[in-house]
């Protein structure tokens, strides 16, 4: 049985890039998914998760023009419901298009379908975006990949359909992992595992990719473990993270062997790709 999930609502009457830093600090403390409304955002964390003392860690709360509007407990199929009221399909690039069941096939050179249920990786938020861009540029022919915090399992999916011969699709939330399996089946892949847990789960594996769209603060504990976990001449590409953690996340990447290659930005958030 999939987890009650908690909305919490928040008003933003200041800037986008406030928004932005709230969701950051959100993600941070344990939020999984957002939704963007027409006064702020909706911000989703598992019933079991939630205490409203984490909002204490959340710094950018205190300033002025952001603050929690209400909290309530949804079914998880409630998501589902909003969802489809909302979604749009997208393109990437011209070349790849992520949409849901409902909408008609693309004519774009790649169709995925995804239903995201109350899983992140819709390829609607900047992260999602900039990591499908980066997997199109990417040569993934017959590569091992890791898809690290899968979500909606959507990176690994292009992933394979990019030439990936050997894939595994990790996430630590139970949703997530039910979620991936489905829209794995849904895509006719055949070489993707999917996982339930986190990073200790690779340990002593090799992947020639690894694909991790977190948060910075997962990102900068689990940084050693992807190095250890890359073969000779592998890659790493990160984001859920904002321009002003790039040194940051560069600092750590430099201390465990990986090379800074190049970034994407799209709004304030980056997605970057490190060598080894």
């Amino acid at each position: 049985m999939s987890k009650p999930y908690i909305q919490c609502s928040f008003s933003v009457s200041s800037s986008q890039d406030d928004a932005d830093i709230l969701i950051a600090e959100l993600g941070a403390v344990g939020f999984e998914s957002f939704e963007e409304t027409q006064n702020g955002i909706y911000a989703y964390i598992t019933k079991d998760d939630w205490n409203q003392s984490l909002l204490k860690e959340v710094t950018s709360l205190q300033k002025e023009g952001l603050s929690l509007s209400s909290v309530n407990e949804i079914a998880p199929e409630n998501w589902n419901e909003t969802w489809e009221s909302n979604f749009q399909a997208i393109v990437v690039d011209d070349i790849c298009t992520v949409r849901a069941p409902f909408h008609q096939p693309a004519s774009t050179k790649i169709d995925i379908v995804i239903e995201p249920k109350m899983s992140f990786g819709t390829g609607h938020h900047e992260t999602t975006h900039m990591m499908i861009q980066f997997v199109l540029k990417e040569n993934f022919s017959q590569k091992t990949v890791l898809d690290m915090g899968s979500g909606t399992g959507v990176l690994a999916i292009l992933a394979e359909i990019q030439g990936a011969s050997q894939l595994e699709a990790i996430d630590i939330d139970a949703w997530c992992f039910e979620n991936a399996t489905e829209n794995i089946q849904r895509n006719r892949c055949k070489n993707i595992t999917p996982l339930l847990g986190d990073a200790a789960l690779i340990i002593n594996k090799k992947y020639d990719i690894i694909l991790a769209n977190i948060n910075r603060n997962i990102l900068l504990q689990d940084i050693p473990t992807y190095s250890n976990a890359l073969h000779a001449s592998g890659v790493l590409i990160l984001s859920g993270f904002y321009k002003e953690d790039l040194p940051l996340i560069i600092e750590k990447c430099s201390e465990n062997k990986l090379t800074f290659d190049s970034h994407l930005q799209k709004g304030n958030w980056i997605g970057a790709k490190f060598v080894f």
